[in-house]
């Protein structure tokens, strides 16, 4: 089964040219219906302005929020329709708060949902959110798309970020379409625990299952080097010259990743090459 019903949430222009080219290869490839959500985000938190906040401060923010709608939609319709692909487009107003409710809804009926990085440059305070909507309560893999990375059809060497955790494991399952047509999936295993029923053949079960499903794999058991697992994970992507990243997302909470720091958010603000996550 491949993926036929792709999405892409945007609300901006400068950080959309990457996603909405990946969503386009991959509705080519897969013979797809490729979706673009352009949202214009009231950031005016109306709930909180003061009692006698002036009618004509609400008016504006909502003015806006429609215009940057309305610029966005225009723009995915001038990228899409340069394409010989099905799409749809459509735009709308959401406050920031509520950003997640339309998202996750959009994500729900979408077998996969492209979008940039949420961190760097030109990022609003929108962009997290919409990605852990998508996933958390759209229950959707999300494919995280850097912004200069070259749009792939198919992904012809992968790599598998492999610690035995339940959301790995999803991300893998949700990953077949790609891993069923890569040449070679890379599985790699970091300090692999020494105790335990798979501590003799790290990986091993997996690679069977794979290989079931067609898929050529490698193991590949890394030394924690440095400091942190992103760090590793992407200059072994580089080394191998890996098209495609695929790990389970958020294995501590999103609280702590979020003040702590984690494996997903250090690859969400670092990776070099498109990242597959799902939880």
């Amino acid at each position: 089964m491949g993926y036929k019903s792709l999405l892409t949430v945007m609300t901006e222009t400068k950080t959309a040219q990457a996603a909405l080219a990946q969503l386009a290869a991959l509705a080519e490839a897969q013979d797809a219906h490729a979706e673009a959500l352009c949202l214009g985000v009231d950031r005016s938190q109306t709930g909180y302005y003061y009692a006698g906040a002036n009618a004509l401060i609400l008016q504006e923010t909502l003015s806006r929020a429609n215009a940057e709608a309305d610029e966005v939609l225009n723009f995915a319709k001038d990228f899409l329709g340069k394409t010989g692909i099905r799409w749809s487009a459509e735009n709308g107003v959401a406050q920031i708060a509520d950003i997640g409710r339309h998202v996750a809804h959009r994500a729900r009926f979408s077998d996969l949902v492209v979008l940039p990085h949420p961190y760097g440059e030109d990022r609003g305070a929108e962009a997290e959110p919409i990605i852990e909507a998508a996933m958390f309560e759209g229950h959707a893999p999300v494919l995280v798309v850097p912004n200069d990375a070259e749009p792939f059809s198919v992904p012809r060497k992968v790599m598998i970020a492999w610690n035995e955790s339940v959301e790995a494991m999803r991300a893998i399952r949700r990953a077949l379409p790609f891993l069923k047509h890569a040449d070679l999936a890379h599985i790699v295993v970091i300090d692999p625990p020494r105790h335990g029923p798979d501590r003799s053949d790290p990986g091993g079960l997996l690679s069977q299952m794979l290989a079931r499903h067609g898929v050529k794999c490698e193991i590949e058991v890394l030394s924690k080097t440095m400091t942190r697992v992103s760090d590793i994970l992407n200059r072994h992507a580089l080394d191998t010259e890996s098209d495609l990243i695929i790990m389970g997302a958020y294995g501590h909470s999103r609280f702590r990743e979020a003040i702590l720091g984690g494996a997903t958010r250090n690859m969400l603000e670092q990776s070099v090459v498109p990242v597959f996550l799902a939880h």
